[in-house]
């Protein structure tokens, strides 16, 4: 499965675009998957763009739990969160930063929003 794929992403993908319009999504890493115990944790940060502010982006953390196994198979749980603005430049370094300090074993994957976003937008549009 390649990154920002699954349940848990999808539902997530839903719930980003319930809050940040998916055209104004212009960039996008996800995290691995953790496991712990019978669940899966999976966070993302992405960029929006932010108006008239030239190369400066609205910065969001999107993270999800979704319960993979026992009685609670399926409870799903997510937060969007606006945590910032910054300059596009800066952002690599901003990556990197959180990549250390959660100690992962693998850096985020860029992923582009137009093929994360769209099964979204088809949704909705049959809602």
């Amino acid at each position: 499965m390649r990154a920002g794929q699954g349940s848990g992403w999808e539902q997530l993908a839903r719930r980003v675009a319930d809050m940040v319009p998916p055209d104004e999504v212009d960039a996008l890493w996800v995290f691995p998957v953790r496991r712990q115990d019978q669940r899966e944790f999976g966070t993302a940060v992405l960029t929006r763009m932010a108006g008239e502010e030239g190369d400066r982006r609205r910065i969001y953390t999107a993270r999800f739990m979704l319960q993979v196994k026992g009685k609670e198979r399926g409870r799903f749980e997510a937060d969007v969160t606006e945590v910032g603005s910054g300059p596009l430049s800066e952002l690599p370094e901003l990556l990197h930063e959180v990549h250390l300090r959660a100690d992962d074993e693998y850096p985020p994957v860029s992923v582009d929003p137009a093929g994360w976003l769209p099964a979204v937008e088809h949704d909705a549009a049959q809602s």
